[in-house]
């Protein structure tokens, strides 16, 4: 999973500039990187020209997802991704970016800024630290360690048998089970026995 890019741009009317972008172009060639770099500035003004206000979009390009949020004032910010970076993560990024953003610079200087003249140096970080979207979004981070102990309790009942004990051996001494539920288990039992000598 990768971040390539971070942008934040101002659609303005009718074209869209770019104001402040990082990029982690450090897995390509040496001598590609710059035109990567542009192709990933164009496309983000491309998608964010192309996107209306007030709406989030991801826009699939060979093996990399552009995922848009541009905001009713016009502010918008894109990211580049690979196919397996968590979509949700990717908008939570841009949601906090561009918050920020405008909290940090004056609606007054989009329509006239550009990366030069806009003083906003958090990009950089904010395109590292979500490298690992399980490191950075707590949400992704919650759901892998929910993974892990599904992982650890269907090992944890493999362990257990393995120490000789049996599950038919459990399901008849089982003091929860009703005479029911253990002739039912019975009858499962055969039946899946059956179905695996045929």
């Amino acid at each position: 999973m990768r971040l390539y890019s971070l942008s934040v741009l101002y659609k303005g009317d009718p074209k869209v500039h770019l104001l402040k972008a990082a990029y982690d172009v450090s897995t390509f060639n040496f001598f590609q990187r710059s035109s990567v770099q542009e192709f990933m500035t164009f496309t983000s003004q491309l998608i964010a020209e192309r996107s209306a206000l007030g709406s989030r979009a991801s826009v699939k390009e060979q093996e990399y997802l552009c995922h848009v949020y541009v905001r009713n004032d016009g502010l918008a910010g894109v990211v580049i991704a690979d196919n397996e970076y968590p979509q949700r993560v990717c908008f939570t990024l841009l949601d906090k970016v561009l918050d920020e953003f405008s909290r940090q610079v004056s609606k007054m200087d989009w329509p006239s800024g550009s990366p030069t003249t806009i003083s906003y140096s958090a990009l950089d970080g904010y395109l590292s630290k979500y490298q690992n979207p399980r490191d950075a979004d707590p949400m992704t981070r919650v759901q892998a360690e929910l993974d892990e102990t599904k992982i650890i309790l269907h090992n944890t009942m493999e362990s257990l048998l393995e120490r000789g004990e049996k599950l038919d051996d459990l399901v008849s001494k089982s003091e929860v089970l009703g005479a029911q539920s253990k002739a039912f288990y019975k009858t499962a039992r055969k039946q899946n026995s059956c179905c695996e000598i045929m």
